[in-house]
């Protein structure tokens, strides 16, 4: 009878074990099933993380607060209403051409004899012209002045300032040069076959060189650029991935960061190339920082968050996407999360639209989002007991548990956006650039890119031409054009 007992306890033990073993194993599959349909929709699904509130149904799947439910509503009847009023627009056809423009015209005139007629008119019609890119030599000339006595010494202008010297590349054609590159994202090899189709026969050594001697020019900038950003008093920062040829082991790469630095009340940019994601550059570069640095949940901005006179602000997009990417895992709990951030934002939306000023931001947000923030921090605390730790929607409310304190600062100041979603479209360009290149070359070249590629993204954003951020030509030079001169010397390039 003993042995029949212990038998019994034995097989139960063994039966208890196998279930553990079987949910450990359920839990594994539902983990690999989860990014296997996370990496499917990255291939083949869509990429926006649209949520709208489903107001096309009788009840919702789960039970929302009042105040959450009147701002969604509120929300909604204003789109409604505003799809009623719209006006039909009193667009007449296609938009003028620029004023700024050059305007070139070409006349024509009947091809029969009008030495009788009269004209009475003309039928004027605009198009768009464009004039291929145009090389030229650019022919320096110093004159050379001697006295008419034996008493003197030879006389001769200065040669004037030059980006390389005793190089043959002008400022303009290295502006150039650099805006492919770091703006149109034109790999070297293309832009040497741009020279190639004009017959200019360049290395891709020396286009190399003339880049990294054009970014030496800048480190003055990068510097000054530096100390600008670190006394602001708030900052967005965020990293990317490039891959980077090695310097040493031949044909293989390794992963390097790009560190983007955002000044959102000046709309600034800055740049850092590191061959790593090492918390230490990012402190590095931040010596020295005072005010709130808004960041994701990366472990490396820990250390200079914990600076007295540095206040960590979260950000909701990053938590936002986190429910979003838990939909397959469970619909009901992710959609309810969404729609209290989806409140949030609402709001941030109608301060946008009033144009309110940074302290009437904050009364707003106190006001109004405080309770919405706070009834979804509570469910997030409910809820995170009742999932398991390891799945999708665990995951993602155990994000936002650790980004909560962070998170609840954007209610100290009316400057301080919701997310940083301005420094992820400021660095969204690098990852358009390193589709296009594939590989980058050694770090010797990426190292030395952080010295202008801020400089580059601030006049894209404010819409500066390349062709005025140089002015090489003193009054004082006259320039003349002539003609080709067939028997003088070809320079071989």
């Amino acid at each position: 009878m003993e042995y029949c007992q212990e038998l019994l306890v034995n097989q139960e033990t063994v039966i208890a074990e196998q279930e553990t073993v079987i949910a450990e194993a359920l839990e594994k599959m539902d983990a690999m099933a989860a990014t296997i349909a996370k990496y499917q929709r990255m291939l083949f699904g869509q990429k926006r993380e649209r949520f709208e509130y489903p107001n096309n149904q009788l009840s919702l799947p789960f039970e929302i607060e009042p105040e959450v439910l009147a701002v969604i509503e509120e929300a909604v009847a204003e789109k409604i209403e505003v799809s009623y009023t719209k006006q039909k627009s009193n667009h007449k056809g296609r938009l003028p051409l620029p004023d700024h423009l050059e305007v070139v015209e070409t006349i024509i005139e009947p091809t029969i004899d009008t030495t009788d007629m009269v004209c009475i008119g003309e039928e004027i019609t605009e198009e768009l012209g464009y004039q291929a890119e145009k090389f030229f030599v650019n022919k320096i000339i110093r004159k050379k002045y001697a006295p008419k006595t034996d008493d003197g010494k030879i006389v001769i202008a200065p040669m004037p300032e030059r980006v390389i010297n005793k190089g043959i590349a002008s400022a303009e054609l290295l502006v150039q040069i650099m805006v492919d590159k770091y703006i149109d994202h034109l790999p070297l090899y293309r832009i040497r076959q741009r020279f190639a189709r004009n017959k200019i026969d360049i290395k891709g050594s020396t286009i190399d060189s003339w880049v990294c001697k054009t970014i030496e020019k800048l480190e003055p900038l990068y510097d000054y650029l530096r100390a600008i950003m670190v006394a602001k008093g708030y900052l967005q920062v965020d990293e990317t991935t490039l891959k980077v040829l090695d310097s040493i082991l031949k044909g293989k790469t390794h992963l390097g960061y790009y560190w983007a630095y955002n000044s959102p009340m000046e709309d600034v940019l800055f740049f850092e190339y590191h061959k790593n994601r090492e918390a230490i550059n990012v402190n590095k570069t931040l010596e020295g920082f005072k005010g709130f640095l808004q960041v994701d949940g990366y472990s490396g901005y820990a250390e200079i968050s914990k600076k007295t006179d540095v206040v960590r602000v979260a950000c909701m997009a990053h938590i936002r996407r986190k429910f979003e990417e838990s939909q397959e895992n469970d619909l009901a709990l992710s959609q309810k999360a969404m729609t209290y951030i989806q409140a949030l934002y609402l709001i941030e939306a109608k301060i946008r639209e009033e144009g309110l000023s940074p302290d009437q931001r904050k009364e707003k947000r106190l006001a109004e989002a405080l309770p919405i923030f706070n009834a979804f921090g509570n469910w997030i605390t409910d809820e995170s007991k009742k999932v398991l730790p390891k799945s999708k929607i665990g995951q993602a409310m155990q994000y936002a548990i650790n980004q909560w304190d962070g998170m609840t600062n954007y209610f100290m100041d009316g400057n301080i956006e919701i997310d940083n979603n301005k420094i992820e479209n400021a660095i969204r360009p690098i990852a358009l650039g390193r589709k296009k290149l594939l590989v980058c070359r050694k770090s010797r070249g990426r190292s030395k890119s952080r010295h202008h590629l801020h400089i580059f993204r601030n006049m894209q954003k404010t819409q500066c031409q390349s062709n005025r951020m140089v002015n090489i030509r003193p009054k004082k030079h006259r320039q003349r054009k002539n003609k080709p001169n067939r028997n003088s010397t070809t320079p071989k390039f």
